[in-house]
């Protein structure tokens, strides 16, 4: 069975303001392209269709136009909600559209109830689609041992593997999920999910299936040979300059055999960071090949030049992002505050604070439970987080 994984669409999402629906309908082209040209069975789409919980009408027409051509082309769809949908406004009308073949999974309690589809040779493959779980919300519905992410999922992925186990001999298995699986490298543009000081779940939690088609982490990567990540279709930082752009199409063969290859998606434009003074940046010709690149430029100037932006857009016209990073000496109490920051979560500089205003007695484990209960609290009550019940 062929199988295309994309994920982390992020339909509605701009970069620095400036809109990227036309690039996002232009991927939904090639999408469907893809699924013509390379003969695909079915496609699986790892959460984060939208960027946000409501989304904008603009994001909700582009959907529905994607739906529409993938229901048309007769290819089955299987989708989870990520982080950043509503489970319960993107599961809306679940059954009936699972009629036309597209088949969308974002109620937790449902995790185990796969979509079984036939590829005509070598006989059935189970599809279970793992929504995302925020870890307080899920964790009673699926039994788990405490309110973490390796708790909830090893929780869900117990059910499908007792489901998997009641089938016929022979059945072949795909998971999707939107998690953050040891092993993989994050860019600065996926939403903090993490709970209790721990994000990451080990790979191993999804042993015992063929095929794990994850979502959540923007850059197109292998956990293991088994669990990849698709990465999301477009740049949604500067930090992903760096990436590949790419779907992974998977040939599942009769036995779990497993082959794999990247199809490239649309660039809209290239990214470039630059960084520098800022009349090294006008003049250097080898910067030159920038000069159609969306550009995220640091100056580096110890006094702050004038007209900077004014300046850098006559160079790099679409020059979006302006960062001022002067450089100073290490007397600079400027310089030392900025390393004492660097590199440090939100848990370790609230934990810094009460050490200072309490002249060096740092909190104790009773105190550091507390603000890591209190940054959980503002995460999971940033209105995005949804299940269905």
């Amino acid at each position: 069975m062929r199988i295309l994984h994309t994920s982390d669409w992020h339909l509605g999402r701009s970069l620095h303001r400036v809109s990227l629906l036309d690039a996002q309908a232009a991927f939904v082209d090639h999408l469907v392209d893809t699924v013509r040209e390379h003969a695909v069975d079915v496609v699986v789409v790892a959460g984060d269709v939208y960027d946000r919980a409501v989304p904008p009408l603009s994001a909700v027409q582009l959907f529905d136009d994607a739906l529409h051509r993938l229901a048309a082309a007769g290819v089955p769809t299987v989708m989870i909600s990520g982080n950043h949908d509503s489970a319960r406004r993107l599961g809306v009308g679940a059954g009936l559209i699972a009629r036309a073949g597209i088949h969308l999974r974002t109620d937790p309690s449902g995790c185990a109830t796969p979509v079984v589809l036939r590829d005509g040779t070598h006989g059935d493959v189970a599809f279970y689609g793992l929504p995302y779980l925020e870890p307080a919300l899920v964790k009673d519905t699926l039994g788990a041992s405490k309110a973490g992410h390796e708790a909830v999922l090893s929780a869900a992925m117990d059910r499908v593997r007792a489901d998997l186990a009641a089938r016929p001999d022979g059945t072949r298995s795909v998971v999707l999920a939107h998690a953050f699986v040891a092993g993989g490298q994050p860019s600065d543009s996926e939403r903090d999910i993490t709970v209790g000081g721990v994000a990451a779940v080990p790979a191993g939690v999804f042993d015992g299936v063929d095929y794990v088609a994850l979502g959540h982490l923007h850059g197109s990567q292998t956990v293991t040979d088994r669990v990849r990540y698709s990465g999301s279709p477009l740049a949604y930082s500067f930090s992903e300059h760096v990436h590949r752009k790419t779907m992974w199409l998977v040939d599942l063969g009769p036995r779990g055999d497993l082959a794999a290859e990247r199809i490239d998606c649309p660039v809209p434009r290239p990214l470039a960071r630059l960084r520098g003074r800022l009349d090294s940046l006008l003049e250097d010709p080898v910067l030159e090949r920038h000069r159609e690149s969306w550009v995220e430029a640091t100056l580096t100037d110890p006094a702050r030049p004038d007209e900077p932006m004014a300046r850098l857009v006559e160079r790099f016209p679409y020059t979006l992002s302006l960062v001022f990073d002067p450089e100073r000496g290490p007397e600079d109490p400027l310089a030392s505050y900025a390393q004492r920051l660097s590199g440090r979560d939100d848990q370790q500089i609230a934990e810094d604070f009460v050490a200072h205003v309490r002249g060096g007695s740092g909190p104790s484990a009773q105190e550091r439970t507390v603000l890591r209960a209190a940054f959980d609290d503002v995460r999971v009550g940033d209105g995005v987080h949804e299940v269905s019940r």
